[in-house]
């Protein structure tokens, strides 16, 4: 790929961006925005080994405690580090989304938008030995990277993955055995229960979710399925459950009690403030832009997506919990539009400051208590956030 700066962005392109008020030179500032990576928490004393395999000096981001930045050409992927699982990468302002939620100790946590699983990631290191982390995506396949991320950096023990429409997920965290129930004991009085994960299931099992699999399509769109659980850690709260147990959905009153304390809904967008996404375009064609990122009813299937994910999470949220919503757009119709709908449309949805985004390098969007990233601004990849409160009304 040629350098950024020399990238020639396409007439409409650029009337797009007049249109959203943004700046052009956004998109020639990613060949000095750096590379991010999180730092595995007990993982510090590794540090001067990753600099000296990589040969470059990592940065301390002083604003993300546990981010480190590299120079925007290094590759982490071959790294000793990366493959044992010591660090991933994630964009600054990705983790920013994160810890706007104040994830806290016990927290039962919903990432209705889950992969490819960098945050849900950073959610699991947060809770670290306590509560729970719920991960959703309606595509099995990226659900699946989220999977083995989990595995790879030994994340999973509190997490279970759900193949499901996120406008419809609708089912509360689980209940906890107590500590003087062992799981073996609960599974002796349950022969139904679900036992502890394995990738290596019996053979009559794996016959049975491939067969779900191939249905499981079209029964989401009649909303006759359950959710495919397809990964589920032994703290998770699912071993020694069953499945009755495990797929109830509760009423309102159960939700404003036993709903999730944090959700984050990092929605599907065009994605045009991700610029190493839409430099990608330089090499697909420019007319693949106008259809994923310019189009009108694109955008427009897009905005009622958007504010379907975030009623939806906002519903399973309990009272007192915050939401996260984020976008890797730039354009106001997928972020302050949503917001505003979304507000006019819950009355107990309260926008909250962000306690955490005192020292972030970011500007404000254009509600209060909104924030935008940007290349120029933040030397991260476009984001926009938002947090709400749930109310009790």
């Amino acid at each position: 790929m040629e350098e950024s700066s020399k990238l020639a962005l396409p007439d409409a392109f650029l009337d797009f961006l007049k249109v959203n008020g943004l700046d052009p030179s956004i998109y020639t500032a990613s060949d000095s925005t750096p590379r991010y990576i999180r730092l595995k928490p007990g993982c510090e004393a590794y540090l001067e080994e990753v600099e000296a395999e990589m040969k470059c000096k990592i940065e301390k981001v002083d604003w993300l405690p546990g981010f480190y930045s590299l120079p925007p050409d290094i590759q982490i992927a071959s790294s000793k580090a990366y493959q044992e699982g010591k660090i991933y990468g994630i964009d600054a302002a990705s983790g920013a989304a994160v810890l706007a939620l104040d994830i806290s100790a016990g927290d039962h946590v919903l990432d209705l938008c889950a992969a490819p699983g960098a945050k849900l990631c950073m959610i699991s290191d947060l809770l670290d030995d306590s509560g729970s982390v719920t991960g959703v995506d309606v595509a099995s396949h990226r659900l699946a990277a989220c999977r083995t991320m989990l595995q790879k950096y030994a994340l999973g023990d509190r997490c279970r993955l759900f193949v499901s429409d996120g406008t419809t997920f609708s089912l509360l965290p689980v209940g906890f055995h107590s500590e003087s129930k062992s799981c073996e004991s609960a599974l002796e009085e349950k022969g139904d229960a679900f036992r502890e994960w394995t990738s290596r299931r019996p053979y009559k099992e794996r016959k049975k979710a491939t067969k779900a699999r191939k249905t499981v399509a079209s029964q989401l769109v009649l909303g006759s399925q359950h959710p495919e659980l397809i990964f589920y850690g032994r703290h998770s709260g699912v071993v020694g459950r069953t499945r009755s147990e495990l797929y109830q959905s509760g009423c309102d009153n159960e939700v404003s009690s036993q709903g999730y304390d944090k959700v984050l809904v990092d929605a599907e967008c065009t994605h045009d403030g991700s610029i190493k996404h839409i430099q990608k375009f330089e090499h697909w064609g420019w007319t693949t832009l106008q259809r994923r990122v310019l189009d009108a009813e694109r955008t427009d299937s897009l905005t009622t997506l958007q504010l379907k994910l975030l009623s939806n999470g906002f519903r399973l949220l309990k009272v007192g919990g915050s939401l996260v919503y984020s976008t890797c757009s730039l354009t106001v119709a997928q972020n302050e539009d949503v917001v505003q709908k979304f507000l006019k449309e819950n009355a107990s949805a309260e926008l909250q400051e962000i306690n955490a985004a005192k020292n972030w390098p970011c500007k404000s969007g254009q509600i209060p208590n909104t924030l935008r990233f940007d290349p120029l601004t933040s030397q991260t990849s476009g984001l926009f956030v938002a947090k709400f409160l749930k109310l009790a009304i």
